[in-house]
């Protein structure tokens, strides 16, 4: 047993005990807060483990992004479900009733890694990804469970940090545990280790106190779906969680591949790479409640679409592990500024008993075009090549550049309740 993943489940214990103590957050938070990493590591799982095991698998290596395509497919397809299953029978059991998805998921890319089948691998994945829609709604129950409104931001900033638990868990356990079962390439042992942590984090959600949605105000009746997106508010939040996925998936997905495949390094390096990442995507929401304090949600949103330019002017500038690091860094950084301010934004489009239709029409748009761009990465990486793929991205960051700019200096707020 790695040292790593050991110190990573006892700190992650840790902060949840320590983040009980000292912050004034409902239990439900802190239980979400256990659980989601467990379940959200399938996601950098598939990342790492998947790619490199697709790459081997896959008839030509062009179709090495689809697993990671088809998990995201899977969740844009599950968002609507999820958030219909939510509605009829509450956030805990719509959540494990989703999460039992994932140990199926990963049973399949399990037996996928033995057979050297890659028909089972894409199986697998496309049901893991069906899970990680109800692990997205995770942050809605958070915010759901709050006896303060004021304190969604902090409540967010915790489910984000959690994030960071599930960046070093996913690859470390994709490595540690990649010989545990005998297959041609690895991995198998790695999945069904997967699979152990997503029936943990079944056992910690059924310890979910009942919602109780607060109720802000009072309305007669749900406006149509038409009317809400027309608001510049919601115009403005699905702008920020779309670009900020579909570029940071976009890169990510290709970022492995072009390490580990075209350019040699050596798979420690590559993990490391993606687990500074993922943890980048998470570490700020230690300060982001505080940031947006005191700067905003728009400027957040400008930091996002600036530190967006950085990464491309890093990932243009060559290729040694330093280049891919200080962009993947970055890379997590400016997503986690553009869809933290996006998440906060949008409860603002929409009245409490309309919530979960604009938030399945949100996840659903976001988790769709984010499965367009991984699928894409890999065409364009093996046809065009990392610059080219990186130049790609510059036509969405000057788009969240201008948004920025317009909710900065002109509101977005002439929508809103």
């Amino acid at each position: 047993m790695s040292i790593t993943l050991l110190l990573t489940l006892f700190a992650l214990v840790a902060t949840a005990i320590l983040g009980r103590k000292f912050l004034r957050l409902p239990n439900n938070v802190w239980l979400l807060f256990l659980a989601q990493p467990l379940a959200m590591a399938s996601s950098s799982m598939v990342v790492l483990a998947g790619g490199l095991l697709a790459i081997k698998i896959a008839p030509t290596p062009e179709l090495a992004t689809l697993p990671l395509t088809l998990m995201i497919l899977g969740t844009a397809a599950g968002v609507i479900p999820a958030s219909l299953l939510m509605k009829k029978l509450g956030r805990k059991k719509g959540t494990m009733s989703g999460l039992l998805l994932a140990i199926f998921g990963a049973i399949f890319c399990m037996f996928a890694a033995t057979k050297s089948a890659f028909g089972l691998l894409l199986i697998g994945a496309t049901l893991l990804g069906a899970s990680l829609a109800f692990v997205a709604q995770m942050r809605f129950a958070a915010m759901e469970s709050l006896d303060d409104i004021s304190d969604s931001a902090k409540a967010v900033s915790v489910l984000m940090v959690g994030g960071i638990f599930a960046a070093v868990l996913g690859p470390e356990v994709a490595v540690v545990a990649r010989d545990w079962i005998a297959s041609p390439f690895g991995f198998a042992g790695s999945f069904l280790v997967l699979a152990i942590m997503i029936a943990l984090a079944i056992f910690l959600l059924g310890f979910l106190a009942p919602i109780k949605v607060m109720q802000t105000k009072a309305y007669s009746k749900a406006r149509p779906l038409a009317q809400i997106v027309r608001q510049p508010i919601f115009l403005i939040a699905l702008s920020s969680g779309v670009i900020a996925y579909v570029v940071m998936s976009y890169i990510m997905t290709a970022t492995p591949l072009s390490m580990h495949e075209l350019q040699g390094h050596d798979l420690e390096h590559t993990k490391w790479v993606i687990q500074s990442h993922i943890v980048a995507m998470y570490l700020p929401s230690l300060i982001s409640a505080l940031l947006i304090r005191y700067i905003g949600i728009a400027r957040l949103l400008l930091c996002g679409a600036i530190t967006y330019v950085l990464v491309v002017w890093i990932a243009l500038s060559g290729e040694q592990v330093m280049h891919y690091w200080w962009a993947m860094v970055l890379l997590g950084v400016g997503w986690n500024f553009l869809f933290t301010g996006g998440t906060l934004l949008l409860p603002e489009s929409y009245q409490t008993h309309e919530r979960f239709k604009v938030q399945a029409l949100n996840d659903f748009t976001i988790f769709f075009v984010q499965a367009l761009a991984s699928l894409l990465a890999g065409i364009i990486l093996f046809s065009q090549g990392w610059s080219i793929l990186i130049l790609y991205a510059l036509p969405l960051i000057v788009i969240m550049l201008a948004v920025s700019f317009c909710y900065l200096f002109f509101g977005g707020r002439e929508g809103q309740l």
